[in-house]
Formats: C-alpha cells, sequence, structure tokens
C-alpha cells in the first residue's frame, strides 16, 4: 500500500508495535508522530499496516525550511546573518538562489552540520536563530550527521564514506550496529 508522508517516510507497523514505540525508535515525540498520522487511531494499529514517520520537524514561524527557489523576507533575513558571519551569499535579495545556497552549503560544512544546502531548524539555530524548539543533537569534530535508510549498514557507509567500521563505532558508542533504524541519526567521520 502507498501512502503519502510528505514531511517522513511510510513505515510499516511489525508485531508488537505501538505509536509509543516507534515515536521512541524514531526520536521523535508521540505528538509529532500522532499529528503526522491523522484518521489512524492509535489503538488499533495492525501489523501491516503503513503510517508516516515525521523525519523532519514542522517548520516553525521563526525558521522556515528554505532551500533553492525560496524567496521572501526570511530568506532575506538568512542572506543577512550569513554575511555577518562571513558567508557571501551574494546579493541580498530575498532570492535563494546559487549563491546563497552555495554560503549555506559552507555555513553548514563550518558548523559540523549535514551539509544539504537546505536551511531546517539546525541550521537557524546554528545562525543564531531561538526556533522554539531543540535541535537533534549535533556530532562531535571530525564527524557530520547522517540519517539511516533502507538497507544501510556500517560496512557500506565505510565504504560510501571511505572510512572504516571501527571509525563509525567509534564515532556512535552508544549504537547498536547490528539494530539500526531508518531515520535514525548517527556520526559519520569525515576523510
Amino acid at each position: 500500500m502507498s501512502i503519502n508522508c510528505p514531511n517522513g517516510m511510510p513505515y510499516t507497523v511489525k508485531a508488537g508495535d505501538s505509536f509509543f514505540l516507534i515515536a521512541r525508535t524514531f526520536g521523535i515525540s508521540l505528538d509529532a508522530l500522532l499529528a503526522a498520522n491523522p484518521g489512524i487511531d492509535p489503538d488499533r494499529l495492525f501489523i501491516g499496516q503503513v503510517i508516516c514517520v515525521p523525519t523532519t520537524p514542522p517548520p516553525t514561524q521563526n525558521c522556515p525550511t528554505l532551500r533553492r527557489g525560496s524567496t521572501g523576507p526570511k530568506v532575506r533575513e538568512l542572506q543577512i546573518l550569513l554575511k555577518n558571519q562571513g558567508f557571501d551569499p551574494g546579493p541580498i535579495d530575498g532570492d535563494f538562489g546559487p549563491l546563497t545556497e552555495a554560503a549555506v552549503r559552507n555555513f553548514q560544512r563550518s558548523k559540523g552540520l549535514l551539509v544539504d544546502g537546505i536551511v531546517g531548524i539546525a541550521t537557524w539555530t546554528a545562525l543564531g536563530v531561538n526556533c522554539g524548539v531543540t535541535p537533534p543533537p549535533t556530532c562531535p569534530p571530525g564527524t557530520f550527521s547522517y540519517t539511516v535508510r533502507p538497507g544501510d549498514t556500517f560496512y557500506i557507509l565505510a565504504q560510501r564514506y571511505n572510512t572504516t567500521v571501527a571509525a563509525i563505532q567509534r564515532a556512535n558508542p552508544t549504537v547498536n550496529p547490528n539494530n539500526l533504524q531508518v531515520g535514525q541519526i548517527i556520526c559519520i567521520p569525515r576523510t
């Protein structure tokens, strides 16, 4: 069964699952999981049922998600903040174009954030904006955060990012490499 999850990913309910356990597994709040699944009775889950697990926190008024193509006063604010931090976004024109994206990527790299060119809560917070939410924990220096996808293993990630399984294990001492969960955030050493 196909399900549309605009701010998350589909998840198939397994034996023993509850909304509480699913929320805990993916490190999200129970309220966020309930909000992503209107019309689903959390007391009547069944094996094989497909629900949405939010992977991106909902944007806040202070911290909307911005990416290339975004326009408006919040993009202008972003450009000013980037410029004040020493990252040239090009003209301060409220248009999120290639120069602004490059500045965002360079800023994210300098702060050890996921370098995706998308301005979400973690990037806004690193720029000094109070988003009213707690961002996910950041990875230690020399590593970057990575969201586990289906099929990922430490071995595959080590090959993909030119590092070793042992280095990934050292960067994630509390993570069981034999029980990676889709949507889980881990740290990958930089090469």
